[in-house]
């Protein structure tokens, strides 16, 4: 059996209080992804999605409020034991990763030629300029940007906020890396411009092999791309199974709630949309047992004391003690509309 390029086990990411003991923003997460695959991980905001994300680069270890403890291993090297030196050396070059909110992530500062010749020196060290320019025009070419030369002389408030995406992806690709981590890549983009930023990563992943760690709250975007969806709820993964298993028949009562928010496209529109009654608690008021009993509908006695066991089952996995029978539900298709398709926001505490 091929070794999977990222296999991540328990890990678990502390963030320390000013009074009380640290609480667990990440508690024991486990999963792999293998080459040339889409894994979406969904969930509400808070649910430790993004942190799951920084973990794997390496930089939650560059915080103080933080500790992490756990397995992170990529294409065979044990990450959680090298130094962060040598984790440096990897980020940008064998992972790299795209961050939401593309005109904040940029440097106002600077134009984007300068921006991305740093990027391909990480990988390439100083390149001649006639050879740095085929090669920056080539980037830009890549990501669907016809108009290199103007982009290249722009800075970052001169362009729109689906061309600073398309500028933020191609400063990943500039590494070549075998991992991309794209954290929330369509937050504040029109719809028209999600689905070309999501055709675009579907592209590149065919194209190069490399695989794509996607982090959403948007359940239209995660069955648009994903080979396989992980559902975090409260810092944990509650479910993780192929975008089939999960669309067709989710297991988790969260999950089900997720896919119950979608708007139909067809048939008679509700006068109220589906909503999950409640909210996600903080880490240091996570209740005992399932942190989502509060919240849900199949909740048993049971479930406000245990903490319920990874059902393990081949290709599908999900924590409850009450799970929901198969249905088979019909799976979303690209019809999905990506802007309203998206799980309930909390802001995070």
């Amino acid at each position: 059996m091929t070794e999977p390029l990222l296999r991540i086990q328990d890990l678990t990411v502390r963030a320390q209080r000013r009074k009380g003991p640290a609480s667990a923003v990440v508690d024991g997460v486990s999963f792999s992804l293998n080459r040339g695959e889409t894994t979406c991980v969904v969930g509400e905001s808070g649910s430790g999605k993004s942190v799951t994300a920084r973990a794997i680069m390496g930089l939650t270890r560059l915080e103080p409020a933080l500790s992490v403890s756990g397995e992170i291993w990529f294409d065979g090297k044990p990450l959680h034991q090298m130094d962060n030196p040598s984790v440096a050396r990897l980020r940008g070059r064998d992972i790299a990763m795209v961050f939401q909110e593309p005109m904040s992530s940029l440097d106002p500062l600077f134009t984007v030629g300068s921006q991305l010749t740093e990027s391909l020196r990480r990988r390439h060290g100083k390149l001649p300029n006639q050879n740095l320019r085929t090669r920056l025009l080539a980037l830009l070419s890549d990501v669907g940007i016809p108009d290199g030369e103007r982009v290249l002389r722009s800075r970052p408030h001169e362009l729109s906020g689906g061309m600073c995406q398309r500028v933020m992806i191609a400063a990943a690709l500039a590494g070549e890396p075998d991992l991309l981590i794209a954290d929330e890549p369509t937050t504040a983009l029109d719809v028209t411009v999600q689905a070309g930023i999501l055709a675009l990563l579907e592209r590149i992943r065919t194209e190069r092999g490399m695989a794509v760690l996607l982090v959403t709250h948007d359940m239209g975007v995660a069955a648009e791309v994903a080979d396989q969806v992980l559902v975090m709820y409260s810092g944990r993964i509650v479910e993780n199974a192929s975008a089939d298993e999960v669309f067709e028949s989710p297991r988790h009562p969260y999950t089900a709630g997720l896919l119950s928010c979608v708007p139909a496209l067809e048939g008679e529109k509700p006068s109220v949309l589906p909503t999950i009654p409640g909210s996600m608690p903080s880490p240091e008021q996570r209740p005992p047992g399932c942190a989502f009993h509060p919240r849900c509908a199949r909740s048993a006695d049971r479930c406000s004391t245990e903490t319920p066991l990874q059902t393990q089952k081949p290709g599908l996995e999900y924590a409850c003690w009450n799970p929901i029978e198969p249905t088979f539900l019909p799976m979303p298709t690209a019809d999905v509309p990506t802007h309203t398709a998206q799980a309930p926001k909390e802001d995070a505490r």
